[in-house]
Formats: C-alpha cells, sequence, structure tokens
C-alpha cells in the first residue's frame, strides 16, 4: 500500500489540523488521543511517510526506530505512567483495525486498564 499523503496524521503534521501536542524531537511527533480509552492515551507517531508498522521497520532508519523506542519511554515518564504501569499497541492492517494509514503507536495508562488477553 501505498502512502497516502492526505491521512489525518499528514495533515496533523503538516500542521492542517490542529492537535494538542504532548512531545515532539526531529523524528517523533506525539498528542493527546481525541477519543481517549484510558485517562493517559497519547498518540506517538514518526514523522516520516509510513504506512504501518511492517513499512516502518522495513523502511526507517535505525535513528528513527531509535527515537520512537525512546519518546514511549519519555512520554510514560513525564506522564507519571511508568510505575503504575502502562500499555503500547500498535494495529497493523485491516484484521488488527488500523484506521489511519500512517504508522503509530497508542500510549495507554493511568488506570486499571484490564485484561486483554489470557
Amino acid at each position: 500500500m501505498a502512502y497516502d499523503q492526505n491521512n489525518i496524521f499528514a495533515k496533523i503534521l503538516r500542521g492542517e489540523i490542529p492537535c494538542e501536542k504532548v512531545f515532539e524531537n526531529e523524528h517523533v511527533f506525539a498528542f493527546n488521543d481525541i477519543s481517549r480509552k484510558a485517562p493517559v492515551h497519547i498518540l506517538i507517531i514518526p514523522k516520516g511517510p509510513y504506512v504501518s508498522s511492517a513499512d516502518f521497520y522495513e523502511k526507517a532508519s535505525a535513528d528513527e526506530i531509535v527515537a520512537l523506542n525512546r519518546a514511549i519511554g519519555e512520554i510514560a515518564k513525564e506522564k507519571g505512567i511508568v510505575e503504575s504501569g502502562y500499555r503500547v499497541i500498535s494495529n497493523h492492517a485491516a484484521h488488527a483495525h488500523q484506521e489511519v494509514p500512517h504508522y503509530h503507536v497508542h500510549l495507554l495508562g493511568g488506570a486499571d486498564l484490564g485484561v486483554c488477553f489470557n
């Protein structure tokens, strides 16, 4: 699948759609999810044009990969959810219900998130 320059996250990165930014560096942008599923629900996205996790890990530079993963930890620490716990989720493609075709990670915490899998 080709990257769609008009997906909502691309528009957010270009400043065409407002968001509640919580983090930014050279490779990563993060903002509060407008449909929160937990008290802390942040979307963390690479600034590069990657459709999915598979696309990102195949094509991204080592610096981009490290930056994204470090951002997760930095944001969790800043939001005070490291000790109580948090969940990191990334949906890939249709069966996982990936809604936006720009690779993104959901960081959720701030409450008991329950059990997803047994």
